[in-house]
């Protein structure tokens, strides 16, 4: 793990917070998903599709912030910012972290192009699917459905597909739409092949954690995702 970025003055003086912040968002996930786990469901209630959106947005948080880490922007300390990349990654979806560490720097390294392992010149499907199955391995099914079968025994069946299974395969959509699939389809016109959505901080925030305003992203890659809102003119 040698990749280093430069730091803005701000996103030097924001390292410090950044573990805070990762622990805020693990937490959340976690009380979140404990408490859905003892919820009465009720089809009828719609604080029911409410609460899969928010689980589904807690994990694109993790998510986001294993891709700080990935930038060095959690903690200057690295052993905790490589624990948080770590944790994030296998509470997601038991991703190993080095592996999707490297692949993620191959991305800025070689944006839309065949050395590009998020990018896919295809339909909308067909790259999600590819992109999906470029990141996923069989000993990560094999290990999330033994867990799964493992839980079940003290947790409803129903409470684990609403709220465990379903929001996190939400957020791999989630994920690749606004921050894959959108910024890098088609062509363009500047050195980092991505776009930017227009300027909506609410929006950007509730999309993908401000990964809409993705140019932005490859341009300062070592901001992370808390203040990339900052550096959209």
């Amino acid at each position: 793990m040698e990749h280093q970025y430069k730091l803005s003055n701000k996103a030097q003086s924001s390292v410090g917070l950044g573990a805070l912040i990762a622990l805020v968002v693990i937490g959340c996930w976690f009380t979140s998903t404990i408490l859905l786990m003892q919820w009465n469901i009720k089809f009828t209630n719609p604080l029911l599709y409410l609460f899969i959106l928010l689980q589904m947005h807690l994990y694109t948080g993790l998510f986001i912030t294993a891709h700080d880490a990935m930038h060095g922007t959690v903690s200057s300390n690295k052993f905790v910012n490589n624990a948080a990349g770590y944790i994030t990654t296998f509470l997601y979806a038991a991703f190993w972290y080095p592996q999707l560490y490297t692949k993620h720097h191959k991305h800025h390294s070689h944006v839309h192009s065949d050395e590009d392992p998020d990018y896919h010149h295809g339909s909308f499907i067909a790259w999600y699917f590819r992109f999906i199955r470029n990141y996923l391995s069989i000993w990560q099914v094999v290990f999330m459905a033994a867990l799964f079968n493992l839980l079940k025994i003290w947790i409803p069946q129903a409470n684990l597909i609403l709220f465990w299974v379903v929001p996190s395969l939400l957020s791999t959509l989630q994920l690749f739409y606004f921050g894959t699939y959108q910024p890098h389809k088609g062509e363009h016109d500047n050195q980092y092949h991505s776009r930017t959505q227009n300027k909506n901080h609410v929006f950007a925030f509730l999309s993908c954690y401000f990964f809409g305003y993705h140019y932005e992203h490859h341009h300062s890659p070592g901001m992370p995702w808390w203040r990339l809102w900052q550096t959209k003119k």
